[in-house]
C-alpha cells in the first residue's frame, strides 16, 4: 500500500527526514513513535501530500507521489492536530459538506450513520463551536472516513479523548481494518499503539530507529523498544 525509500525532506536548510525506508502492506494498521521532533508528523504531510519531500520515492498504491497527488488525496482520510471541521457548522452540516466533496451520493445518510459511530446522535444538528475539545475530535475523525478512504492517516488521534471516547475511536479503526483499510498512526500514546496495531515504528533525528510487529499486544513491549531506541535505556 506504502512504500517508501529513500525519503529526504529538508526545511529552512535543516534536514528533518534523513532517508526513510518503510514498507506498509495493505490492511496493516502502523503506529508511529518517537519524540518531539523526530519528523513523525513532517512524515504524514508528505503523505498527506501537503508537503513535498525534498528526494526520494512515495508510491501509495502503486501511484508515484509526485506525479499523482489528487489520485492519491482520493485514496486517503487525513486527521491532523487540526478538525478542518466548520466550526459553525452542525455535525451533519459538516460531513455532508465533505461527503459531497468526495462525490458520496448518499452523503446525509452516511453522516447520519458515521454521528451515531462516534457516539453523538444527541448533538446531530448542534453548532461544532460549542463542543467540547473530545466531541471536535470525534466529529474530525467520521470526516476523515466519510468516503471510506483504503489509507486513513492519523495524527495523535487520540488527544483529548476522555476513555470512552478513546474506545469509540479505536473500534471505529479497527471496523475500518476490517474493510481492508490501511491505517498509519502518528501518536505518544503507547497503550493505544499496542492495543490495537499491527506495527511499531519508532522514528528518532528522521531516521526509522525501529520496526516491528506487535505478536502479543504487549504495552512492556513497545515501552522497552521506545526506552532503547530513545533513551538508550536497556
Amino acid at each position: 500500500m506504502i512504500e517508501i525509500s529513500k525519503l529526504i525532506k529538508k526545511a529552512d536548510n535543516k534536514l528533518i527526514l534523513r532517508g526513510i525506508d518503510l514498507k506498509i502492506g495493505k490492511g496493516e494498521t502502523v503506529a508511529i513513535l518517537g519524540p518531539n521532533g523526530a519528523g513523525k508528523s513532517t512524515l504524514l504531510k508528505v503523505l498527506a501530500t501537503l508537503i513535498k519531500p525534498t528526494s526520494g520515492l512515495v508510491k501509495i498504491n502503486g501511484l508515484e507521489l509526485r506525479n499523482n497527488q489528487m489520485k492519491i488525496k482520493k485514496l486517503q482520510g487525513y486527521l491532523p492536530h487540526s478538525s478542518l471541521l466548520y466550526e459553525h457548522y452542525s455535525p451533519l452540516e459538516n460531513l455532508v459538506f465533505f461527503g459531497n466533496l468526495y462525490g458520496i451520493k448518499n452523503a446525509e445518510e452516511k453522516a447520519v450513520e458515521l454521528v451515531k459511530e462516534v457516539g453523538l446522535s444527541f448533538f446531530l444538528n448542534e453548532p461544532v463551536k460549542n463542543f467540547s475539545r473530545g466531541m471536535i475530535q470525534r466529529i474530525a475523525i467520521a470526516r476523515a472516513i466519510i468516503h471510506e478512504p483504503p489509507l486513513l492517516l492519523l495524527d495523535e488521534p487520540h488527544t483529548g479523548l476522555d476513555q470512552g471516547a478513546i474506545s469509540i475511536l479505536n473500534n471505529v479503526i479497527l471496523s475500518m481494518k476490517a474493510k481492508g483499510t490501511t491505517t498509519l498512526m502518528v501518536t505518544h500514546d503507547f497503550k493505544q499503539a499496542a492495543d490495537i496495531c499491527d506495527r511499531i515504528v519508532i522514528i528518532k533525528n528522521g531516521k526509522v530507529a525501529d520496526d516491528f510487529r506487535m505478536e502479543e499486544k504487549a504495552l512492556d513491549t513497545v515501552s522497552e523498544k521506545y526506552q532503547l531506541q530513545v533513551e538508550g535505556v536497556s
